[in-house]
């Protein structure tokens, strides 16, 4: 099986900055794209970033120049670093991976969401 967990949630205000990382575990083969997306309340899951393996990077427009996103294929972990936060921002993230296992062909992963909350 294979298991993204996901860290570095939590409440900040305007203008502040987190870094959310995502490890993945478990019988991995080989891991190809990996992102983050987010979900506000009421509103539907949208792309925040994506890096492939080979580092190649593609954001939204609402938040680029703001957020960074990055990965340690060693590690098999996604970091997503966000500066100058809005309230907008404000969201539950989740990451996603592209992971082929031992038992497996190339298979989408969630994490299970970690909740950014930026106040005005």
């Amino acid at each position: 099986q294979v298991h993204l967990v996901e860290s570095g949630g939590g409440l900040v205000q305007a203008g502040g900055s987190l870094r959310l990382s995502c490890a993945a575990s478990g019988s991995i083969f080989s891991i190809n794209a990996m992102g983050w997306f987010r979900q506000a309340p009421g509103k539907q899951r949208e792309l925040v970033a994506t890096i492939t393996s080979g580092g190649n990077t593609n954001y939204s427009d609402s938040v680029k120049g703001r957020f960074t996103i990055s990965r340690d294929n060693a590690k098999n972990t996604v970091y997503l670093l966000m500066n100058s936060l809005k309230p907008e921002d404000t969201a539950v993230y989740y990451c996603n991976a592209k992971i082929a296992s031992m038992t497996e062909d190339l298979h989408d992963y969630w994490g299970q969401g970690t909740q950014v909350t930026v106040s005005s």
